[in-house]
């Protein structure tokens, strides 16, 4: 998309976990078309640098980090290099929240090991990747954090006890974090999307699949790009007066 269309994010710096496919490929593919300088992560530097390749064949600027938010220490280390290397330039202007993970049984036989390995990920994930740039934003009196919750934050799932526990710990890091910066120009938000059209939904059996859709007021699953319009905004200047909120994409399941 144009800059015109996301005012201010033509030249700003935007870091996107789990950039590389999905959701996450889908925003860093608005932000990149803006004019914004995406970092976008992912497990592998192979798949990071691969996805930032065709950015840039597209004509977009971007640049791929490996990340393994599962592993906290080696979270931390791939973190404290970008923050350093990025420093002199003055750091991050925003932040996407996006990495995430899913490990789903009923509770009952849940492990202890799935709960904390989604628990990690999704949460403990968004902690340090956020905690890493807070400083600067707040030096800078500047700054953008929008995490990618889900519907499932809201409303709950069988069978996913932890993926909806991770989801809702992110909008209430979100509330809290967002009164915590305001005084200083860093707004804090967060998008909650529904049943998207990616590959996980597409694997589904047919009968699958039509009961997700029978659960849609809008009779249709979202696309990728609708939750990537949506950070762009949040990322945005048109969005400057709103921190603290949770945008709905999930086509009126929520209502």
């Amino acid at each position: 998309m144009s800059a015109l269309r996301w005012p201010g994010l033509d030249g700003r710096r935007i870091l996107v976990t789990g950039g590389s496919r999905g959701i996450g490929r889908a925003i860093v593919d608005e932000l990149a078309g803006a004019g914004a300088e995406v970092f976008l992560t992912a497990r592998t530097l192979e798949s990071a640098e691969r996805a930032a390749a065709e950015v840039a064949a597209a004509g977009g600027r971007a640049r791929g980090v490996a990340l393994d938010l599962s592993d906290a220490a080696a979270a931390q280390a791939a973190l404290d290099a970008l923050v350093k290397e990025t420093r002199e330039a003055g750091g991050m202007h925003g932040v996407v929240l996006n990495a995430g993970m899913t490990r789903d049984t009923l509770l009952m036989r849940m492990p202890l090991a799935d709960w904390e390995a989604v628990i990690q990920a999704n949460l403990t994930g968004a902690f340090l990747v956020t905690k890493a740039w807070v400083p600067g934003m707040i030096r800078n009196r500047f700054g953008r954090i929008v995490a990618v919750s889900s519907v499932v934050g809201r409303m709950g799932n069988a069978g996913q006890a932890n993926y909806a526990a991770s989801k809702a710990g992110l909008i209430g890091f979100v509330r809290a974090l967002a009164r915590e910066l305001a005084s200083r120009s860093v707004t804090v938000n967060a998008v909650a999307p529904g049943f998207i059209d990616t590959d996980m939904t597409r694997s589904l059996p047919e009968e699958a699949r039509k009961k997700l859709l029978d659960a849609v007021p809008l009779g249709r699953l979202g696309m990728p790009a609708d939750v990537a319009t949506g950070v762009a905004f949040l990322l945005s200047d048109a969005a400057s007066y709103i921190t603290g909120a949770v945008l709905d994409i999930n086509g009126g399941m929520d209502m």
